[in-house]
């Protein structure tokens, strides 16, 4: 007698054994309402050792082709990445759905979403995280990338992010801000660095109190705070100590020297000290000054390796990088290329200042 709800082109072996006797073949399944299933999430469950028969008896509707758009080689990577995916509902789906759709320009988009992440539950705090952003009027981009990159973040308790939130307010305000250019910020923020609200509230006044501390004045703290996209918080006090004691005597500058130094290479805090120190005396160690570095700051952001590959590089472009300046090393692999490409175009020893400054 057929199953009500589904039918096995293979005959004469027991349901419960299809999968493991013979796992090359390919099952076909009819459900429930005559829907077709997707065979590509078929074949990836059974490569799970997922019984496909119970699947379809209890879960059917997890195999059927989906209504959103979304490639079919797709949907059994998210059942792989998100196995919980098959215990909700239709309904529940539905709901999350709608709930996505708010911040999403497109389905496409919403499917790249639920690629990265499968949440369905802690509806009511995602809904609530929702409209506490929406309300900052921070666009469907930014909120969609939060929601991509950092889904813990809407799984929480709201009031947690409006503590977050608020702290980044006062922090603005309160270092020389105006409320017209709030949600400006904010947005800026989110964008470049998604994970801002996983952090507890009390980690950025830690940081904050720390470069008040240091004597960094408001305008410079602010502007450090944008300048490392707002990874403050992710920064322990002792760690950031330590970078600014070694640069400050390895360098021998005064505090305020060192305060300039920060300014111009805000990601200097960021890094540890054993990886300061290997990377200055490895510069050393190639032939590069102290009072280089002092004035190109930002070269300490590259690993030795790197500064070391450029060097050489310069080198044969006609270009003495020990007795000049070392801002031509420094910054991303598309901009440095395009000087070495404009160099060999004048055929010069000598870079023009225009190409460093």
């Amino acid at each position: 007698m057929t199953p009500r709800f589904f039918t096995w082109e293979l005959k004469g072996t027991p349901r419960s054994r299809v999968c493991s006797v013979l796992p090359n073949i390919t099952i076909s399944v009819l459900l429930s309402h005559n829907r077709p299933e997707n065979p590509h999430t078929i074949d990836a469950l059974r490569k799970l050792s997922v019984e496909i028969g119970k699947s379809c008896k209890f879960k059917s509707w997890v195999l059927s082709e989906t209504d959103m758009g979304a490639d079919p080689a797709l949907i059994p990577s998210i059942l792989q990445n998100h196995p919980e995916a098959i215990l909700y509902r239709p309904y529940d789906i539905a709901a999350q759905k709608d709930l996505w759709m708010s911040v999403c320009a497109s389905e496409c988009e919403l499917i790249s979403i639920i690629e990265k992440f499968f949440m369905t539950y802690c509806h009511e705090n995602q809904s609530a995280n929702l409209h506490c952003l929406q309300s900052l009027g921070l666009s469907k981009r930014v909120i969609g990338k939060v929601m991509a990159s950092a889904p813990q973040s809407f799984s929480q308790p709201v009031q947690m992010n409006k503590e977050v939130i608020h702290t980044l307010r006062e922090t603005y305000l309160d270092l020389g801000g105006d409320e017209y250019n709030l949600r400006v910020w904010l947005q800026k923020l989110l964008g470049l660095n998604p994970y801002i609200l996983l952090w507890p509230a009390a980690a950025w006044w830690d940081g904050l109190c720390f470069l008040t501390d240091e004597g960094f004045t408001k305008e410079e703290i602010l502007c450090l705070v944008s300048s490392l996209k707002a990874s403050l918080a992710e920064l322990q006090p002792q760690t950031m100590h330590q970078a600014l004691s070694f640069i400050e005597q390895a360098q021998d500058c005064s505090k305020e020297e060192l305060k300039q130094i920060v300014i111009c290479s805000p990601a200097i805090l960021s890094y540890s000290f054993p990886t300061l120190v290997e990377r200055f005396y490895g510069l050393m160690d190639i032939g590069l000054k102290s009072e280089q570095m002092k004035e190109s700051p930002a070269v300490l952001e590259q690993s030795t390796h790197t500064v070391l590959y450029r060097i050489q590089k310069l080198a044969s472009c006609g270009y003495d990088i020990h007795s000049g300046t070392l801002d031509i090393i420094v910054g991303s692999k598309r901009s440095f290329d395009m000087i070495c490409g404009m160099s060999r175009e004048k055929s010069s020893p000598e870079f023009p200042s225009s190409l460093v400054n």
